[in-house]
């Protein structure tokens, strides 16, 4: 007796589609990465993926768009969760968790590629949205600290979270530079010092 093939929807073969994307952009990079490459992935035809998404830069912005949904729902988590938030950013800013959160196949490589993709308006402009969708997560995250009063009380949420992000995106720069993974561990107990009552 023969299976018959059960047919995606159209919202699951989006989805299937997404979720391809995502791991090859993660693993590759945008520049590197083909359509015909995802749509191999899925076992569908490169112009099911460019009906479903338009272009591979709208099939990216997608990516970026879900990658931060991901990231915000994570961090309202955090902010809703018994942790002291000073924890919470130790933990966050850990050079261990920056280096996975940025290797190759992790959803931080995604935000990476969207800004440095920036010839391409559709992704540039989709990496700005997603990034400071991102940053208003941090902010909010940090307002919750400093209502609980772990954080100190004139703490500008917002401000803070644009350097914490600063302090992200220059992992790379001091890593390249120093290698010194305790020079980055002193570097974050300072950081998350300022910030403290």
């Amino acid at each position: 007796m023969t299976r018959s093939r059960t047919r995606m929807t159209a919202e699951q073969r989006r989805e299937t589609i997404l979720a391809a994307a995502t791991a090859a952009f993660a693993e590759h990079g945008y520049q590197r990465t083909k359509a015909s490459e995802i749509a191999a992935r899925v076992g569908v035809s490169e112009p099911v993926v460019f009906q479903n998404f338009g272009s591979k830069a709208g099939l990216f912005a997608a990516v970026l768009d879900q990658a931060a949904g991901t990231a915000v729902t994570f961090l309202a988590a955090l902010a809703a969760g018994d942790r002291a938030v000073p924890d919470v950013l130790r933990e966050l800013l850990a050079p261990e968790h920056l280096d996975a959160l940025h290797a190759p196949g992790a959803l931080g490589v995604l935000f990476v590629e969207g800004t440095a993709s920036g010839a391409d308006p559709v992704v540039h402009e989709t990496a700005r949205t997603a990034i400071r969708r991102v940053a208003r997560g941090f902010a909010d995250l940090l307002d919750a600290g400093r209502q609980a009063g772990d954080l100190r009380g004139d703490l500008d949420p917002e401000v803070a979270a644009w350097s914490l992000l600063s302090f992200v995106a220059a992992r790379g720069l001091r890593h390249a530079v120093t290698g010194d993974p305790d020079l980055e561990r002193r570097l974050v107990d300072s950081v998350v010092a300022q910030l403290l009552p």
